[in-house]
């Protein structure tokens, strides 16, 4: 039976980017045409598996003008969308190429608050779907003061349904997440370290910090990003280490995003781990590859994960 998917993205964004060349202070600086993008962790998660040929359902918050546009923009890439209207402005974040040097520089902005009844209103729209589905994504920054028990209770609630929960957020939403109890989380070197209440982990301490997450019931599947270095997938009786295939990065906006549709893509058809793990690293390489908040080709996946299939 084909399985459902939802994203929840409370904290989106239009992504704006542009070029200049040089990048100098106290000077006006003439930017070409910018391009605007849909953004915000869920968001990209649902374009990344329409690219894959993926349906899923996409819940966000919207407000005001900024809003409509991220409607507009999403409903341009034909993708099931659900927003879920605020008294607040949907938030913009600001991207721009220099060309001189080909650095990228990211602006992004913190996101107005949820009200305690928007978060009240939000819980009983997610706990009234019907069907539910069979993945939930949960994935973004968090606007802010919003209150940490909301996370606890939107991961309960989604659990409650029988759905499998993925996070990929940060800091103490990330670990209030994982306390409430996930299917799959998604953290670096340093996120990881939090969860396990130290300070930093060399990377020889991954694997013990990683099954000891696992070990609690905190997590199922721990994938731990490495960056330029690919990534590793923990499970209770698993360890997989890929390494990520050489490409020309341009730019690294939408590349966690995209590796969390990969990861998905693979995990809703059953695959076994090694190809879970390395449909993500493929896709997010392939994003790493598009200008400025672009997300990945998809003959561009194809080739990669070829490529890292043979390692």
């Amino acid at each position: 039976m084909k399985k459902s998917v939802l994203t929840i993205t409370l904290n989106p964004s239009v992504d704006k980017s542009s070029s200049v060349q040089n990048i100098v202070p106290e000077k006006k600086l003439r930017c070409n045409s910018p391009k605007y993008e849909a953004g915000g962790g869920g968001v990209n998660v649902s374009r990344g598996l329409k690219r894959l040929g993926i349906v899923s359902d996409v819940f966000f918050t919207s407000g005001g003008r900024t809003g409509r546009l991220l409607e507009d923009l999403l409903q341009a890439e034909q993708l099931n969308i659900s927003p879920f209207h605020i008294g607040e402005e949907t938030r913009e974040n600001f991207m721009v190429l220099d060309t001189a040097s080909n650095k990228q520089y990211r602006f992004g902005f913190p996101g107005e608050r949820l009200t305690q009844a928007e978060q009240k209103k939000i819980l009983t729209r997610i706990m009234v779907m019907n069907p539910f589905p069979d993945f939930v994504v949960i994935s973004g920054s968090l606007p802010a003061e919003t209150d940490q028990d909301f996370i606890r209770q939107l991961v309960g609630t989604c659990k409650s349904k029988g759905s499998k929960v993925i996070i990929d957020t940060s800091g103490e939403a990330l670990k209030t997440a994982v306390e409430e109890g996930v299917f799959l989380i998604k953290p670096n070197i340093g996120e990881l370290a939090a969860l396990v209440g130290k300070e930093k982990l060399e990377e020889t301490d991954v694997d013990e910090a990683a099954q000891f997450i696992i070990s609690q019931g905190k997590a199922e599947i721990v994938v731990v990003s490495l960056g330029s270095r690919g990534a590793v997938l923990f499970s209770a009786n698993e360890k997989i280490q890929i390494a990520a295939p050489d490409v020309e990065v341009k730019s690294t906006v939408g590349a966690g995003d995209s590796m969390v549709a990969g990861m998905l893509s693979v995990l809703i058809q059953d695959g076994n781990y090694k190809e879970i793990l390395s449909m993500g690293i493929a896709c997010g390489s392939a994003t790493t590859m598009a200008e400025g908040t672009g997300l990945f080709k998809k003959e561009n996946v194809e080739r990669l994960y070829k490529e890292i299939q043979k390692q």
